[in-house]
Parts: C-alpha cells; sequence; structure tokens
C-alpha cells in the first residue's frame, strides 16, 4: 500500500490495467487536436490534485481526451468557459480556489481545503467508461482518500461519480444506506459508520462520511441551463 501521495501519483500515472483506455489515451495524443497540434499530450492516468489537508474531495468522471489527457491535471485545459473554468470558479467564489480558471498545469492554481480527482484516471472513448474500467480504477481513489487525514464530505460531480463513491464505500466496509441513495443536485446523505479494517474513515475522529451530488459542469449542463453558477454556490458555499 502507497504510504504518500507522491507514491500513489506514481501508482496512476503507471498504471496499465484497463488496455481499452490506455490505447485510446495513447492514440489521442499520439494524433492529438488540430489547435493543440503543437503540443506534447500527457497521454497517461492523470492522478488526483489538490490540498493533502483537504476536507472536501470533489470526484469527476474522467479526463477529458484534449483536457486532461492533453494537460495532465484533471478539470484542466478543456476549453476557455468549459466544465474546468466553470468548476473552478465556483470554487474560487467559495473561498476554495486562489484564481478561477484551470487551463494549464503551471498556472497558479492552488487548492485550499479541497482534493480533486476522478472516478476513472484515463479518458475514455465517447466518455464513456466501463463499469469493469470504473471498478478497477477504484484502488487508487481509495489510496488516495487513505492519505487525506482530513476528509470529511465527498461531491460527486454526475451520477457516475456518485454511484462510483457508494460502491467504493461498500469495498471499505462503510455502511451504506438501503436502498442506495438516488443521485441528485444538491443531494447530501451520511454513509454510516465506518466498518471493517479497510477503511475510508479518516485518521480524524470524524465517524461518518458524507456524499453530496452535483450535477457536472459539463457545456451541455451549463450551456443549457440545467447548471448555473448559482447552483454551484448553493453546494459548494455551504460545505
Amino acid at each position: 500500500m502507497a504510504s504518500s501521495l507522491a507514491a500513489v501519483r506514481t501508482a496512476i500515472t503507471t498504471c496499465e490495467r484497463c488496455s481499452r483506455l490506455r490505447k485510446y489515451c495513447r492514440e489521442v495524443a499520439r494524433t492529438k487536436k488540430a489547435a493543440y497540434r503543437d503540443e506534447e499530450y500527457w497521454g497517461r492516468p492523470v492522478p488526483g490534485f489538490g490540498d493533502p489537508q483537504a476536507r472536501i474531495l470533489i470526484l469527476g468522471l474522467a479526463p477529458a481526451a484534449h483536457g486532461a489527457n492533453r494537460t495532465g491535471r484533471v478539470f484542466t485545459g478543456d476549453g476557455v468557459g468549459a466544465s474546468g473554468d466553470f468548476l473552478m470558479a465556483a470554487l474560487h467564489r467559495a473561498g476554495f480556489a486562489n484564481i478561477a480558471t484551470s487551463q494549464h498545469p503551471d498556472d497558479g492554481l492552488t487548492l485550499k481545503e479541497v482534493y480533486i480527482a476522478a472516478a476513472v484516471r484515463c479518458a475514455p472513448p465517447d466518455n464513456k467508461p466501463s463499469p469493469i474500467e470504473i471498478e478497477t480504477c477504484l484502488a487508487h481513489l481509495a489510496n488516495e482518500v487513505r492519505l487525506l487525514p482530513r476528509l470529511q464530505v465527498a461531491v460527486a460531480l454526475g451520477q457516475i461519480a456518485w454511484n462510483a463513491w457508494l460502491k467504493l464505500a461498500e469495498l471499505e466496509g462503510v455502511a451504506v444506506p438501503k436502498p442506495k441513495p438516488r443521485f441528485g443536485h444538491g443531494v447530501r446523505c451520511t454513509l454510516g459508520t465506518a466498518g471493517t479494517v479497510r477503511t475510508l474513515r479518516t485518521v480524524s475522529t470524524v465517524s461518518t462520511l458524507a456524499l453530496v451530488g452535483c450535477y457536472h459542469p459539463s457545456r451541455q449542463n451549463t450551456n443549457t441551463g440545467v447548471v448555473t453558477p448559482a447552483m454551484y454556490d448553493t453546494v459548494f458555499q455551504g460545505l
């Protein structure tokens, strides 16, 4: 088991467990998008980033093919005003980020009390990872979470991230309510006390895990008004 976030990062970036995803990421990095033809793509699995003392985990779906798969940082470089910028603007308004955009890993972005990761670390074709790919990747998330000693709440950006967190909680021995909580924007639930030796409980006195649902900040959602800045402010300024 990795003993530091740096070790977890290395394990993630060198992972070759899902051949379909690795093949696709390499091909995207080779062929590139015309707008980025002069850039060197990351093309590897993408680790989480943020504050090692985070109390809030933000969980997305997967890297964008020409976003994080290009830049190597989750929610980074997917276009001006796209999901990364929308999310970071909300975090900036809530006091969790020092700048309101996320365009490049060298942009100086710093997160406070927040750590951002993805359920799946490789960009999937058509942005649709398979169930087995999601479950395979949960080991990386578990390793990150174990090394976030102040973690208290997970914010799931979208239903797939929500379900991935519930699955991980089950695997880690956390008592998940039955029937399972349904995803919705602003929905908040407590998963219950930790169970076995393998546990998501932090090393602090926190004995329960809060899960908060939040619609994904995709252009499809933000451009159509399904997701608005005010909706994100309601979620993040209440944490």
